[in-house]
């Protein structure tokens, strides 16, 4: 991580910004004096949460909370695992991109909102917030399968999971394209007074696009109840993030925006749990801000991704850090459980997630007549005559 540890330890940088000296512009007579001034001092700083830091009852959760948290995990890393298999199969055609090791992270999000009050919005590797958020296998599998069942009707498929009831605005393919619009919903949050905000996830390689930037600005300027999110998985694709980004500490891009700032370790879900609870307080006290969350994916950015841009080494010393297994061993540390009740938890998801593949199977495709159903609110459009 990037400094020592928190519970509210912050760490400072400074910067000397100096003045610049009166320069003449020619050409209309006219002289253009800049003024001057002298050596400033520009200081921010910013929140650490370290993995191991924090304890469940100190963070108010419940035995058979955290329980459920450690079972939605399985559940998400089990989805995708069977998913992955039934690409294989050709069950699942389009994009792919897989959520795991990063389980954490939709975990702690969904267990610190309101869900159905506050909103979430995401890109394209969207599975494990929809699951985390108590979306169902088998309306997510129905979706992989393109099929009516499905969370989108089986006109979205990988990328594009909603639900209007949880509040769950997308799975989004373009990236950045979605972030002006979770600012766009902590704007209506704002203007509605509904207490809601909204969380808005995005990618590593999205900072480097002019829609975060913008984004930003405005929810800053607006003061609009919004968590700018940076899922930090190390890659934009196959590219580090210190190879595309001079600075690949994307906290700090929160400083020209007047915003507060985070970062927590992605791979502990009670620091993850920690960041989202008082990023979310924040937000719902009309304060934006943007954390940075540093996980790691074990696979590649989609299934036609081999991901050689990594060594095995590499990989073998991440999955030391694997969000399930380290909640795992929280959980037996402290006599929350043993081995053998959470090997009935894991055969229980692998149940589910198998049953989710054969509604997926039965479900039927689209009948065409519904290809214009939720694209135009009214039901007489032009455009369909």
């Amino acid at each position: 991580m990037a400094n020592k540890t928190d519970k509210e330890n912050e760490a400072e940088a400074t910067a000397q910004a100096n003045g610049t000296e009166a320069a003449g512009a020619e050409g209309d007579g006219q002289t253009l004096d800049m003024p001057t001034s002298d050596a400033t001092e520009l200081s921010f700083s910013f929140t650490s949460y370290e993995a191991g830091d924090y304890d469940h009852d100190e963070l108010g959760l419940e035995d058979d909370q955290l329980l459920a948290m450690y079972r939605n995990m399985l559940l998400q890393r089990r989805f995708e695992e069977r998913a992955a298999q039934m690409y294989g199969k050709q069950k699942i055609a389009g994009f792919l991109h897989l959520y795991i090791g990063q389980e954490a992270v939709s975990t702690g999000a969904a267990n610190a909102l309101a869900i159905g009050q506050d909103s979430v919005i995401t890109a394209y590797r969207d599975h494990g917030i929809a699951l985390a958020l108590g979306m169902t296998a088998n309306e997510c599998m129905a979706e992989l399968f393109g099929r009516i069942d499905g969370c989108s009707r089986g006109k979205g498929g990988s990328m594009h999971f909603f639900d209007a009831e949880k509040n769950f605005f997308g799975g989004h393919g373009i990236v950045g394209g979605h972030i002006p619009v979770g600012v766009g919903i902590a704007f209506a949050h704002k203007y509605k007074g509904d207490d809601g905000a909204c969380l808005t996830f995005f990618g590593d390689g999205a900072v480097g696009q002019g829609a975060f930037h913008e984004a930003a600005n405005l929810a800053s300027l607006y003061d609009l109840p919004v968590v700018l999110i940076v899922e930090n998985n190390q890659y934009a694709m196959g590219t580090a993030a210190h190879r595309a980004f001079a600075d690949p500490d994307f906290y700090k891009q929160a400083i020209p925006y007047d915003m507060p700032s985070s970062v927590v370790n992605g791979m502990d879900v009670l620091a993850c749990y920690k960041a989202f609870s008082e990023h979310l307080a924040m937000a719902h006290d009309n304060q934006p801000s943007l954390l940075e969350v540093r996980t790691y994916r074990y696979r590649g950015h989609s299934m036609s991704d081999p991901a050689k841009y990594r060594t095995k080494e590499e990989l073998e010393s991440k999955k030391n850090d694997d969000p399930i297994i380290r909640l795992k061993q929280y959980l037996i540390e402290r006599d929350l459980s043993d081995n053998e009740a959470l090997d009935a938890i894991d055969e229980e998801v692998k149940q589910e997630v198998l049953d989710s593949v054969d509604f997926a199977d039965e479900s039927d495709f689209p009948p065409l007549e519904t290809i214009y159903d939720d694209v135009y609110v009214q039901d007489d459009y032009p455009f369909l005559a």
